[in-house]
């Protein structure tokens, strides 16, 4: 079988991620079947008229049913659910990975589920948007995106080969960690930022000195880019919150340190400790564009309006 290929991919959960799964994968013809389960009908019917897969079932043990590889793509506390589900299902050797954004939690879900005779290795795309569904899915989705698996004590070699090269097949640079440090570095470069996101959107929706109308129609790039973040599917991060509980806790603690460092030289007019800061901060920007994680176009890349008269 060829690197990044598989006979049969079931896809249980077919939102952003999942439907970028599908796309990607029929764009690059990784599989001969790809079968979608969702608990809503509506999802459902509408991944079938978008024809992401090529068999459709509500139910996620039939999915599974002979599957080479299954990729749960569910809000994380949902997964031992979805895994009890599966688990008399999953035909021996088949690879079972996620996407969900922690990890400790999912394999705490998880693990106990999965049959001896399957290859258990988690997983988790750093890639998205702030859109959600089936219809928000594209195929480019993962394109130079890191992928990091969190593979449990004594996962096999070639599975976990197998699973990498699938990644790298959809675009993806793949990375691998132990899940507690992967939640604590994904708790201050992901999770935090849409926490603060949401709060400062929500902040400004309570103020009531400032009408609706204010808000938006004055909104500079730093509000309408938190906005963006603040958008995100609410179910996936509360359920982000609940599952990754300790590591959020230790960085909101880390930046409410940091904060009060900052309120203090704005209060006594420290005009050099605040030069510094912000000097060192623009420099983490260059190194994330870089990286080429970013573009250094001007607005962020957006298309700007035209213009003419």
């Amino acid at each position: 079988m060829t690197d990044g290929h598989f006979d049969k991919i079931a896809l249980i959960g077919i939102g952003l991620i999942g439907s970028s799964i599908a796309r990607a994968v029929k764009a690059k013809g990784l599989a001969r079947t790809v079968t979608i389960s969702s608990r809503s009908q509506e999802t459902l019917d509408r991944a079938r008229e978008l024809e992401l897969g090529t068999d459709y079932v509500h139910d996620a043990g039939t999915a599974v049913e002979g599957a080479d590889l299954v990729i749960v793509s569910v809000p994380v506390g949902a997964s031992g659910k979805v895994a009890e589900d599966i688990a008399p299902h999953l035909k021996p050797g088949a690879i079972v990975t996620d996407v969900g954004s922690t990890k400790t939690s999912v394999v705490a879900q998880m693990l106990p589920h999965m049959p001896k005779t399957v290859h258990f290795i988690p997983g988790h795309p750093l890639a998205g948007t702030e859109h959600s569904g089936p219809d928000a899915g594209f195929a480019e989705l993962f394109q130079n995106r890191w992928c990091i698996l969190t593979p449990v004590h004594g996962t096999d070699k070639e599975a976990k080969r197998r699973l990498a090269a699938f990644w790298e097949a959809l675009g993806s640079k793949v990375d691998e960690m132990d899940t507690e440090h992967h939640d604590k570095v994904l708790a201050i470069v992901s999770h935090l930022p849409h926490i603060i996101a949401y709060n400062i959107v929500g902040t400004a929706d309570d103020l009531e000195t400032v009408t609706e109308s204010e808000v938006i129609k004055y909104s500079a790039s730093g509000f309408r880019d938190f906005t963006r973040l603040a958008a995100s599917d609410p179910t996936m991060w509360r359920d982000v919150c609940l599952h990754n509980k300790d590591a959020i806790l230790e960085m909101l603690a880390r930046f409410s340190e940091d904060l009060a460092y900052l309120q203090r030289a704005i209060r006594w007019g420290d005009g050099e400790k605040l030069f510094d800061l912000f000097t060192r901060t623009r420099a983490i920007r260059r190194s994330i564009i870089d990286a080429g994680q970013d573009t250094s176009a001007p607005n962020f890349g957006r298309p700007v309006a035209d213009k003419k008269s």
